[in-house]
């Protein structure tokens, strides 16, 4: 055997400066991204990305930036960056934001409201404003009133209330469905999934938070039921994601380690509202996220099976950002290790997504190779990247 020699002086040096430079890239990610947000997104979202002649928020920019103005309106991007903007005001991080909320919230209210006659909200507009699809979506409604709830907890405005309780009359008396939670839309289609009652529940949670009307706790606490009750795997602590009308599973069952979690993030919102404690639950579904990781990068893949497997190895921006909010949930309760992890899990989607040319974009997807998937720049991902940011700077930082 050879002696082993000690490390020369100047690679002792370059080991320490790494570890150094790491710590701060860790310390200060949340700063970082908060002035991402605020210098960067926040400006390149209301100006190319709002559409000066129809009105409305651009679905998509081009990878170089300028604005996709061909591409279909999803309602629910309308509703996401509507949220946006008013939580950037919420959180005095963009005061302007409040101006550009309610325009957003007219331009939504008067084009993607009932244009056919029919009550709820239309799924998908042409880039003039006229329906393209008139369906209506229970994921779309979700986040409109979702961007509702944000907006009323700026003013507390009594139009904005009225049209927060409209809308529940909406699921309340047309979506609802016998079996429980609701249907996928009108018309109604099968399979039905987790993540419309997902985002409901996150809806009413912050509709809560804005009005502290208790019957927002009891309407999230019919979500949470139907978690424990259908959605959720309490033996194997998988959340599927596919269901037949009865709430049966369909087989092979899909988990995304992204929604997993999403709910860790949730069931603490909602302990937070009501006093349930939801402790186990949280740390069944972050565990079994975690199984679900790519071994280069550490960031969580699109899809996996009911026992652990990898079935997508590709792996969206998203994910990522509901891995940092479930490691900050964990924080908040107290969890050893949890803030750390958090901003490790901030610290990648920083490196991977947010690391691109345009200031205030993104990548949305990369293969297990690291090759970006999607050409364009979507602004769907602006809702998850911002709720990340507000989450960690008020419980890492706050």
């Amino acid at each position: 055997m050879g002696i082993r020699r000690p490390l020369s002086g100047r690679g002792e040096r370059e080991m320490a400066d790494e570890l150094i430079k790491a710590a701060e890239e860790t310390a200060g990610v949340v700063a970082r991204l908060k002035r991402r947000m605020i210098d960067d997104a926040m400006p390149l979202w209301s100006t190319v990305g709002w559409d000066p002649v129809a009105g409305g928020f651009i679905d998509r920019l081009h990878r170089d930036g300028t604005a996709d103005a061909a591409a279909p309106r999803r309602v629910f991007v309308q509703a996401r960056q509507i949220y946006c903007y008013a939580k950037a005001a919420q959180m005095g991080w963009y005061p302007e934001g409040r101006a550009i909320a309610l325009k957003g919230l007219e331009h939504l209210l008067a084009r993607a409201k009932a244009p056919d006659g029919r009550p709820g909200y239309v799924h998908r507009l042409t880039p003039e404003g006229a329906v393209m699809d008139g369906r209506r979506d229970a994921y779309d409604h979700a986040f409109i009133l979702f961007a509702l709830a944000t907006v009323y907890a700026l003013d507390k405005d009594a139009q904005v209330r009225a049209e927060i309780d409209a809308l529940l009359a909406f699921l309340d008396g047309h979506l609802r469905s016998p079996h429980g939670g609701v249907h996928e839309g009108l018309p109604v289609s099968l399979p039905r999934r987790q993540n419309p009652h997902m985002h409901l529940f996150e809806a009413m949670i912050a509709c809560f938070d804005a009005t502290h009307d208790l019957s927002f706790q009891n309407r999230a606490g019919e979500f949470f039921a139907l978690f424990l009750a259908n959605l959720y795997d309490k033996q194997k602590h998988v959340l599927s994601e596919y269901f037949e009308e009865d709430w049966s599973k369909i087989e092979p069952v899909s988990v995304e380690p992204g929604h997993q979690a999403e709910w860790v993030w949730l069931l603490k919102g909602f302990e937070r509202i009501t006093g349930c404690p939801t402790g186990q639950r949280r740390a069944e579904l972050l565990a079994t996220a975690l199984r679900y990781r790519d071994e280069a990068t550490g960031c969580l893949i699109d899809e996996g099976d009911a026992t652990g497997n990898i079935r997508r190895s590709t792996r969206r921006l998203w994910p990522q950002t509901e891995i940092a909010k479930a490691w900050i949930a964990q924080a908040e309760s107290g969890e050893a290790g949890a803030a750390d992890e958090a901003r490790a899990a901030l610290v990648r989607l920083e490196r991977h997504y947010l690391s691109h040319p345009v200031r205030g974009g993104w990548y949305d997807q990369f293969d297990r190779d690291g090759k970006s998937l999607v050409d364009t720049i979507p602004a769907s991902s602006f809702y998850h990247v911002l709720c990340a940011v507000t989450e960690a700077e008020q419980v890492l930082d706050g």
